[in-house]
């Protein structure tokens, strides 16, 4: 018998109550230079590795925390819909992936709606989870950002999504697919209504949803190194069998062939959305916005848009041309 494992560490565990000396998530690896980061310090940074400047996901309440005036927003009611309508399973049975990803996130899907003010103006924003099942567009998403855009209609305010998705749901099927359409008439009824609709990619944004609603915007914003496609480079190099240019797909890429206007560190959104929506809105910017837009921001291309029944453009102070 041995009488130290069998006797004494059971002891001593019951004396401490079986706590672990340190938490499992105390360090996080990047996962550019495999740098070891200080769970504490990242979380402090807003999820961007301080060496690196990597970008992590990052929490939808933490997104919009960061994002409203003091972290006050309030969220929007969404619509329920119909659980596992084509009864689907694979792995898993598909009310199974949902209960585990609900717990896991403590959200009801993959959107998060919420309206606050951002420097003193009033902004609708819809948040996609990446944790929830990969951000994947369904019904109860394609319900969510629709829901978003015609509360921004109603409330007459700018229409922020931050966008990260895998791709449209394939439990769901065709009902899925049926979100593409019906989230871009609800695109035409904002733009209709003559407010703005600005889109943040940030890593990663694909499929369905890179190919509807994220790519209607009237700016579209991006994070470093986001990866922003349809079908992902492997794919394509597979079909192809070719070897695709380097950072192909990602948000630099992107921008210097005209289908960003601009990539914004993750610690300049907030400052750079401000002042896109008092220019687009035509409200006067609060004094201490203009000093927050950094100068290294890359220049956003040709912004302007034109009020109802006025001819005059609206456009943003040019700005030195990006070195292609």
């Amino acid at each position: 018998m041995n009488w130290i494992n069998n006797v004494v560490r059971p002891r001593i565990r019951s004396i401490l109550g079986n706590k672990r000396e340190t938490p499992e998530n105390l360090w996080v690896k990047d996962p550019e230079s495999g740098e070891m980061v200080f769970y504490r310090d990242l979380e402090a940074n807003q999820w961007v590795v301080p060496n690196s400047g990597y970008h992590m996901k990052i929490k939808g309440t933490d997104r919009l925390q960061t994002f409203f005036d003091g972290g006050k927003y309030e969220t929007v009611p969404l619509p329920s819909v119909g659980t596992d309508p084509l009864k689907f399973r694979d792995q898993k049975r598909y009310v199974d992936r949902l209960r585990d990803a609900r717990a896991k996130t403590g959200m009801d899907d993959a959107v998060i709606v919420a309206v606050g003010k951002l420097f003193g103006l009033d902004v609708t924003a819809a948040v996609q989870d990446f944790d929830f099942i990969g951000g994947s567009l369904g019904m109860a998403v394609g319900s969510a950002i629709v829901t978003g855009l015609d509360t921004a209609a109603r409330r007459k305010t700018p229409f922020v999504l931050f966008s990260a998705s895998g791709g449209a749901r394939m439990q769901e099927g065709i009902l899925s697919l049926m979100q593409m359409p019906r989230t871009t008439v609800a695109v035409a009824r904002l733009r209709e209504a003559g407010l703005p609709f600005i889109v943040v990619f940030t890593n990663p944004t694909t499929g369905g949803v890179t190919a509807s609603y994220a790519m209607l915007g009237d700016v579209h914003l991006a994070e470093p190194g986001a990866l922003i496609c349809f079908a992902g480079p492997r794919v394509i190099e597979q079909t192809i069998r070719e070897k695709l240019p380097k950072g192909f797909q990602r948000s630099e890429y992107l921008y210097a062939h005209g289908m960003v206007d601009m990539v914004v560190h993750r610690h300049n959104l907030r400052s750079t959305i401000g002042s896109l929506v008092s220019i687009l809105t035509r409200a006067p910017a609060p004094a201490d916005l203009t000093a927050l837009i950094p100068a290294s921001t890359l220049p956003v291309r040709d912004i302007a848009i034109a009020a109802e029944g006025d001819d005059d453009l609206v456009t943003a102070p040019p700005a030195a041309a990006h070195a292609e």
